[in-house]
């Protein structure tokens, strides 16, 4: 199928992205600001403008929106705080339904904070990240459970974002992971694709989708080397890409590998939200086309373009068809 093709199926498709939501803030600042504080004596920093934007498992909704998808909708779990508010807000006016996103009091909303000098327009100061380090209560894990299990049916493709980095996991827990299986075994059509940074082993009968370090890093926790046809099997995948930066992207299949090449970008804006943008395009084309081949060429096409741009921006139909010529 054509890239022209493709995007004419997104209107007709609908995907849930289940898993680790988060809000993207960057946050401007002018060091010309900084005079210390009457209290402690400490230079503050004066932040002059502030961007938000989804981020984590939101980036690929962010990305599916912009491609025009029938319906996206977003379920994780946010606190009861300012950046929950920004976070439904960004996710709203984009179009991005939050009627399943699950609120606890005993949580923060996560969220990335970045500083970025207004005279150089350069992030040069440390990130400052809202996380949670503690297990997610019973009550709001039992939640997300049941919109799962209630929801799950009327979406063609859900996506799982497992990005929280912390011993604990976020909000992809064993008991989500278990249910998540279950759907898959009574749907084996069905696309579910994965990507988590440091759990990847522990997914069953989905399609996963690490770079090449997580899938490295896998691969050797589990074997003592880098075996990615061994790692597909151990994880029952049907389907397995490999993204490889510069490279491309590798398919991973049953007794077969092939690496589908990406355009080379010199000099790249931001690699952040790339992986997103990938799996945001793959999944759907693989959808539309049925196609591992067609897949990872377009999930590239995407990652070229948001390669190209300051933070997790998404790519337009037109950017698509633009950089596709």
């Amino acid at each position: 199928m054509t890239t022209a093709q493709i995007l004419e199926g997104f209107p007709q498709r609908s995907a849930l992205i289940v898993g680790d939501i988060c809000l993207d803030r960057w946050c401007t600042y002018d060091p010309g600001t900084a005079e210390p504080s009457r209290e402690t004596g400490i230079p503050r920093i004066g932040v002059v403008s502030t961007e938000v934007a989804p981020g984590a498992g939101a980036t690929v909704a962010n990305n599916l929106a912009a491609l025009g998808i029938g319906r996206a909708a977003v379920l994780g779990v946010l606190g009861h705080d300012g950046f929950a508010s920004e976070l439904t807000q960004a996710l709203n006016t984009r179009g991005i339904s939050t009627d399943l996103l699950v609120r606890a009091n005993e949580l923060s909303t996560f969220t990335y904070t970045k500083l970025i000098n207004v005279r150089t327009g350069i992030e040069d100061l440390a990130r400052v990240d809202s996380i949670n380090t503690q297990p997610l209560p019973e009550a709001t894990e039992r939640e997300v459970l049941g919109h799962l299990r209630d929801f799950a049916s009327s979406f063609d493709v859900l996506f799982v974002s497992d990005q929280a980095d912390t011993r604990r996991g976020g909000v992809v827990t064993p008991p989500v992971r278990a249910l998540l299986e279950e759907i898959a075994e009574a749907n084996s059509e069905k696309i579910i694709w994965v990507d988590s940074r440091v759990r990847l082993e522990r997914f069953r009968k989905m399609i996963l989708k690490p770079n090449e370090q997580e899938a490295n890093a896998a691969s050797i926790g589990l074997f003592g080397s880098v075996d990615y046809q061994r790692l597909r099997s151990h994880t029952q995948s049907r389907l397995m890409f490999v993204t490889k930066g510069p490279q491309g992207a590798l398919i991973v299949e049953d007794s077969r590998e092939t690496l589908v090449p990406t355009q080379a970008i010199e000099r790249p804006d931001e690699l952040g939200g790339v992986g997103d943008s990938f799996s945001a395009g793959a999944a759907l084309a693989l959808a539309i086309t049925g196609s591992a081949m067609e897949a990872a060429r377009f999930g590239n096409l995407l990652a070229s373009i948001a390669i190209r741009k300051r933070g997790t921006g998404a790519a337009t139909p037109a950017e698509v068809l633009a950089a596709d010529r």
